[in-house]
């Protein structure tokens, strides 16, 4: 596991310590200075970064689990009221042949908050597109794209009952052009009969229509959120299917997955023989 520093928040300014460094001697209080830089709106806060093997090397452990699996094995690791999202976050399409609507991957995390910014008013279509076009340069960008790779999972907070699309048609293929597997929001998307014909794992609240200039800004990028009610913190893993999504923590991620993969094959055992008696084909996740 490595520890690395990078700037991690967009609304003031940050200051980044090491996750590693040891608390200075004697500090029984902060200090005069940081608690200055606190009311003026910087962050103390550094995330964890894990190496593209670390995340490799999780995911291989994962493969194949399902959101069922991965509930139980999160109860005998002692962690049974952690990591279900609610139930509302659902998959916006399901693939019951080859389940290709399922996903496991690593969590990179964003948060979207409802601006206190106002609205442009009516404008000519010239300005309008100016005024567009600055929004999402400088309030409601995706610098997250930059953290995207191959096994991303990507799970954005955002304000919850806005009628926005932050995700669309167009931006989930570039996500996935980098690499991600699939995208969960405590939110909204739109375009989405295009994004079920393109095929992309998306997990979400219900559709969103407008745009995000005039309704959202960027806040922070992999720092901790909070996402279907539940914490998501950068590097934890994120299991989704029809069952909803289950974020299991890194720190336990192993032990999880060690517990579920026993359940899955004593399911897989069981089922199998089930279809052989009422001779049915098995489903592919029992092949």
């Amino acid at each position: 596991m490595v520890s690395t520093l990078r700037p991690l928040a967009f609304l003031g300014a940050s200051i980044l310590c090491a996750a590693d460094d040891p608390p200075p001697a004697n500090d029984s209080k902060p200090s005069t200075d940081a608690a200055a830089d606190l009311r003026g709106g910087k962050s103390f806060l550094a995330t964890r970064v894990y190496s593209e093997k670390d995340d490799e090397e999780i995911l291989k452990v994962f493969a194949g689990l399902r959101v069922a699996d991965v509930a139980d094995g999160m109860d005998r690791a002692g962690l049974p009221y952690s990591g279900r999202m609610a139930a509302e976050i659902r998959p916006l399409w399901k693939d019951t042949q080859r389940f290709s609507h399922r996903f496991i991957g690593i969590a990179v995390t964003a948060r979207y908050v409802p601006t206190q910014r106002p609205a442009a008013g009516p404008l000519p279509a010239g300005e309008f597109d100016r005024w567009e076009g600055s929004w999402y340069r400088e309030l409601s960008s995706e610098p997250f794209i930059a953290l995207i790779r191959k096994g991303t999972a990507l799970v954005i907070e955002d304000s919850e009952r806005a009628d926005v699309g932050s995700i669309g048609s167009n931006n989930i293929l570039s996500w996935k052009l980098r690499g991600m597997t699939g995208v969960v929001t405590s939110a909204t998307a739109r375009d989405t009969d295009e994004i079920i014909a393109e095929g992309v794992p998306l997990y979400f609240r219900e559709p969103g229509r407008g745009i995000r200039p005039g309704r959202n800004e960027i806040e922070s990028v992999n720092r901790p959120i909070v996402c279907g009610g539940v914490l998501v913190m950068p590097g934890d893993v994120i299991v989704a299917d029809g069952d909803g999504v289950i974020v299991v923590p890194r720190a336990r991620a192993r032990d999880v997955a060690s517990a579920a993969r026993r359940i899955l094959d004593g399911d897989k055992a069981a089922r199998r023989k089930l279809y052989e008696k009422l001779g049915l084909p098995p489903d592919d996740s029992v092949k």
